[in-house]
């Protein structure tokens, strides 16, 4: 099993910026492609980012494109979403997921993911 933990979570003001890290278990890290998804209170989980193996290709939703930026650390075996640019609008609740297929455009769903964090709150003020 792999265990994920969110963290970096917090409440700033429309405008800053805040990085969300995701530490992982285990030492097979390098072979878990990583996604980050948000959560809105009574709404469906929405994709945000995800990443491939090695750190070389990723890919964002529209809604955070040229905003956010995701980025993996193997060796320390994380992940980290730098949030620029935060809007009331990026407000919920924010879980990094692994999984062990390989990247596609079906790295989009929750579905494709084997692991969940218990995920980190972002609030975002007016």
């Amino acid at each position: 099993q792999v265990q994920l933990v969110e963290s970096g979570g917090g409440l700033v003001q429309a405008g800053d910026s805040l990085r969300l890290s995701c530490a992982a278990s285990g030492r097979t890290f390098s072979n878990y492609a990583m996604g980050w998804f948000r959560q809105f209170p009574g709404k469906d989980r929405q994709f945000v980012a995800a990443i491939n193996r090695s750190g070389g290709a990723t890919y964002y939703g529209d809604s955070v494109k040229g905003r956010f930026t995701i980025s993996r650390d193997n060796a320390e075996t994380t992940v980290y979403l730098q949030m620029n640019s935060l809007k009331p609008e990026d407000t919920a609740v924010y879980s990094c997921a692994a999984t062990r297929r390989l990247f596609s455009t079906a790295i989009t769903r929750g579905s494709e993911y084997d692991y969940w964090g218990q995920g980190t709150q972002v609030t975002v003020s007016s």
